[in-house]
């Protein structure tokens, strides 16, 4: 399946297809987004997305902590 049919001429979104809500920072691990963000980008106007997408870049930080997982266990184990 192709999404050209969903391609138009404007700030592309930054939507990955990863859609799951961090529990603590309440952002999107894919995009990066705020729901709020996510749920406006079609009638955001290219100043307000471009200002989003200049601040996606330092939210990475908030979201790439895993606690689970085997590091985790390796952690508690030391």
């Amino acid at each position: 399946m192709s999404d050209d049919v969903w391609r138009r001429e404007e700030i592309e979104s930054p939507c990955v297809k990863l859609c799951s809500i961090h529990p603590v920072a309440q952002i999107c691990v894919g995009c990066l987004r705020t729901l709020d963000e996510i749920g406006g980008w079609g009638m955001m106007a290219p100043e307000a997305r471009r200002a989003i997408m200049e601040e996606l870049p330092a939210r990475r930080a908030q979201v790439s902590q895993r606690r689970g997982g085997r590091a985790a266990k390796v952690r508690r184990a030391s």
